[in-house]
């Protein structure tokens, strides 16, 4: 789906009350399904997973199943937003660091008057806090749950959850509050149409360079392996 079906399919979602799970695919999650079994059940189980990462789009049209758009995370966010605010929906805002989100609450609730902001807890609790965790959203009973936290931890963790929160939608939205909050920039518009939004990335955070090293080997990867890929009409 595109970018406004996505919406639209996700605004359903929430008139219909059903948990849905979406995931913002890219190739480093993608890297980690094939590493950690644990990780590759949080994505196959996913009830959408969107073309996030310029590199997704890419291999989808090597191995011939091309996606019509890329479906960014960070835009993604901000369409549902953008819907909510004139629909009256609640969102609950979950992860990154505690000054980082009540900051990008704050900018949120001036950009969108019409959201009603729910919930926000940082992302910094025990796994023993899990169930006090859950109790808040549930408590607080959101349209949408946007999660922060970190690559091990914020997929699993949602997959882990989903049945007990049963948010209708609910989505990992990676280092999208540190954006929002001002603590990072995001890329140009021009490193986003090269798809080098990694790079401007790094730029920022030099530290993620030993994540970033997972992106040639899934180059490799979609190139080695891509023509063992089912086709549309192929026999399974």
């Amino acid at each position: 789906m595109n970018m406004k079906e996505t919406v639209d399919y996700l605004t359903q979602a929430i008139a219909d009350r059903k948990s849905h799970r979406i995931v913002t695919g890219n190739p480093i999650m993608l890297m980690a399904g094939l590493e950690n079994p644990a990780f590759h059940r949080a994505l196959r189980t996913a009830d959408l997973v969107v073309p996030d990462g310029a590199g997704v789009v890419w291999a989808a049209r090597h191995v011939g199943q091309p996606v019509q758009e890329r479906v960014a995370g960070f835009d993604l966010m901000h369409e549902l937003l953008r819907a909510g605010d004139r629909r009256g929906w609640s969102v609950f805002m979950l992860g990154a660091s505690p000054d980082v989100i009540v900051t990008a609450r704050d900018k949120l609730q001036r950009q969108f008057p019409g959201i009603r902001f729910a919930g926000c807890r940082d992302g910094y609790f025990k796994d023993s806090d899990d169930e006090e965790v859950v109790r808040e959203i549930r408590e607080a009973n959101p349209d949408i749950l946007l999660l922060a936290r970190s690559l091990n931890t914020q997929e699993p963790w949602l997959e882990k959850y989903q049945e007990a929160l049963q948010v209708p939608v609910m989505m990992g939205v990676g280092g999208s509050f540190d954006v929002v909050a001002g603590k990072l920039k995001r890329a140009p518009a021009l490193f986003r149409k090269l798809g080098l939004e990694w790079f401007y990335r790094l730029l920022q955070e030099p530290s993620r360079y030993k994540r970033m090293l997972v992106l040639p080997r899934f180059a490799l990867k979609v190139i080695k392996d891509g023509d063992k890929v089912l086709k549309p009409g192929d026999p399974s």
